[in-house]
């Protein structure tokens, strides 16, 4: 099991629980097949209510959020459990693949395109619903097809994407590049 620290370790701001979200990022982590002595630390901003989450770190693996992306919706200020697997299992999914020589050697996330994130992540997300984690594909759909556009080709690849295992950061580049031309002959 990873050694998972949280960030802060009493929350003033928000109604989490910093040994609940410990024990979700436990349980995800070894669901996506990441290393039992992973370090993890999660650094959660409390004071933001936006939803910003980033890898900011490998060694140890930090990942920032700003509280809003673990909050239930319809309970502010509240923990959402699904939340916090939901985009724990996203990031944590991505980690692994940075990790896997396997993969290839994608940029680091602030040189990706936006069309390269939206389809990294329906890759990792159908992974995480394959798992058994929450996710919300439609979400995930509508996301990609705003980036991708809104073509059959688009839908197949977020299809291919979304199934997909066993992908290599070429895969996700070729998928990049379908989707391109199908929204430049459709213009």
């Amino acid at each position: 099991m990873a050694n998972v620290t949280v960030t802060p370790e009493e929350f003033t701001m928000v109604r989490f629980d910093s040994a609940r979200i410990r024990d979700l990022a436990s349980v995800v982590a070894d669901a996506v097949g990441l290393a039992d002595d992973l370090e993890l630390r999660i650094e959660v901003d409390e004071q933001s209510p936006l939803g910003r989450t980033r890898v900011t770190s490998f060694d140890p693996v930090t990942i920032t959020t700003e509280s809003g992306a673990f909050e239930d919706p319809r309970r502010i200020r509240d923990l959402s459990d699904a939340n916090v697997q939901d985009v724990l299992g996203r990031l944590l999914m991505r980690v692994r693949d940075r990790l896997d020589p396997a993969f290839g050697d994608p940029p680091p996330d602030k040189e990706l395109s936006v069309q390269q994130h939206t389809a990294w992540d329906a890759y990792a997300v159908g992974r995480c619903a394959r798992l058994g984690l929450p996710t919300q594909r439609q979400r995930r759909l509508y996301h990609f097809r705003i980036r991708h556009g809104f073509t059959d080709v688009a839908d197949a690849t977020f299809a291919m994407l979304w199934d997909g295992e066993g992908l290599a950061w070429r895969d996700i580049e070729d998928a990049c590049a379908t989707s391109a031309a199908a929204r430049e002959a459709a213009a």
